[in-house]
């Protein structure tokens, strides 16, 4: 079934067939699921999560369909970019699909309903059954701010309490001067500002804080931002958004569109950065791992390359759902194989062996 229904809404235009995705998902409701194997099961950031497989940022921008998310047998969920004031983002066409490489090339800029629409949509979901449910918000800025860090702290401010963690998206390639808070003065204020912030809320003082970085940082960026987040008692760093730079391997025809490039060419691209992460943080905190996964052996290669966690969202748009129920009984396959016992051992294997270092 969802082998057709892929192939239809292939004749459509990205960004269109996301839409009617989006709108047929939220008559689709919630299915319980079989229990995932406890070899999957992990208790990180203060929270239990049964497989560490998640949904990426920006699928579910407006958190409109999370339920059936869940369905399809994700460990956590991440909702947003939200931002602060509703806004309509690039203009279009801004996706496109690089089939021949199993990518996609998005300039977006945080296309986004506001925060007042996602909260409503989040009280909606609230009930005992999902309050062990794993939702991550991930907060953005407008194209139009004034004062960068106020945006990020009223989303704080507002959508804390509905989030099991809280993501600050520092690096998106597509609204503009957005990656320069990843330098060095730049993050380390806006850190300390939302580690303030949190604290100052008693509701929310011990929701876990996680920065979402680019994957076309330098080993200098990157060794600052490591010891910026250690410091400052960031919980997590989620590792790579899209990139900016082209692969010489790229066949498609799309391949020079600007905007984030996200998909299979960035696999090795994200996983240098998150093996260097591990390294410079020492296996300190917790890593999560995206870009370019497309299967249980694309997880298992993250974890062992220091992930705790992954995420994914490009791969769904050419395989669908199914993708991750395969990948739950792949991954569980090859870390019994290899003599462990619970996926937490797997994770840095390859750093540690490998001898990763970053000039």
């Amino acid at each position: 079934m969802y082998n057709i229904s892929l192939k239809i809404l292939r004749l459509f235009p990205p960004e269109l067939a996301h839409k009617i995705t989006i709108n047929s998902l939220k008559y689709a409701g919630y299915r319980n699921r079989e229990n995932d194997d406890p070899i999957l099961s992990q208790h990180i950031l203060g929270l239990d999560f049964p497989n560490p497989i998640g949904l990426a940022a920006g699928f579910d921008k407006n958190a409109e369909v999370v339920k059936s998310m869940f369905s399809f047998g994700f460990g956590f969920v991440e909702i947003g970019t939200v931002t602060p004031k509703p806004q309509k983002g690039n203009i279009k066409p801004r996706v496109f699909r690089l089939t021949e490489d199993n990518a996609i090339i998005n300039s977006l800029g945080f296309n986004s309903k506001g925060i007042e629409n996602v909260r409503k949509n989040l009280s909606k979901i609230q009930n005992p059954y999902f309050n062990n449910k794993i939702i991550g918000i991930n907060l953005g800025k407008n194209k139009d701010s004034t004062d960068d860090i106020k945006d990020y702290l009223y989303g704080i401010e507002e959508l804390g309490n509905f989030s099991s963690y809280i993501t600050i998206n520092i690096s998106s390639p597509n609204t503009k001067g957005l990656r320069d808070l990843q330098l060095r003065g730049n993050i380390e204020k806006l850190i300390k500002e939302i580690i303030k912030k949190r604290e100052e809320i008693s509701i929310i003082n011990k929701k876990p804080i996680l920065i979402k970085i680019s994957p076309d940082l330098n080993d200098d960026q990157l060794r600052d931002i490591a010891l910026i987040s250690l410091a400052n008692g960031i919980d997590g760093l989620i590792l790579t958004n899209t990139t900016i730079n082209r692969p010489d391997i790229l066949k498609s025809k799309s391949k020079l569109k600007i905007g984030g490039l996200s998909g299979k060419p960035i696999f090795e691209i994200s996983n240098t950065i998150l093996k260097k992460m591990y390294n410079l943080t020492n296996g300190q905190i917790p890593l999560i791992g995206v870009g370019g996964i497309s299967s249980g052996t694309d997880c298992y290669e993250k974890l062992k390359s220091g992930a705790s966690l992954i995420q994914l969202y490009t791969a769904l748009v050419y395989q669908g759902p199914e993708l991750i129920s395969n990948m739950k009984n792949e991954l569980v396959y090859l870390i019994k194989t290899e003599g462990y016992k619970k996926v937490s051992e797997v994770i840095g294997k390859s750093v540690w062996y490998e001898k990763i270092t970053v000039n």
